[in-house]
């Protein structure tokens, strides 16, 4: 199942006070990615937060890995999650 998954920040983080913290988020989000859960990762072009494309059996699979990142651990983000299903609307075209 494809997820979306839209970060929410709780708590402001300082990149030069919190550069350990940081470091290891990229690196678990770089084993997250490693393992297949997360296939794309972006940021929001407008706001300071992250946007993933995630791959799990389920939306609490996906909370599950995303629970391993230090942000989230820490109780500085959280995220949101989109569960995503194939567009069916083609079918109108076909099924008359």
């Amino acid at each position: 199942m494809k997820i979306i998954a839209i970060e929410k920040m709780l708590k402001d983080v300082d990149a030069n006070k919190d550069r350990q913290l940081l470091m290891d988020e990229a690196r678990t989000a770089w084993q997250l990615q490693q393992e297949g859960s997360i296939r794309e990762l972006y940021f929001h072009t407008e706001e300071r937060k992250a946007v993933l494309i995630m791959e799990a059996d389920s939306a609490q699979a996906a909370k599950e890995a995303l629970d391993r990142l230090p942000l989230v651990r820490g109780g500085y983000a959280e995220f949101e999650l989109i569960p995503l299903r194939a567009y069916d609307g083609f079918a109108r075209l076909f099924c008359q």
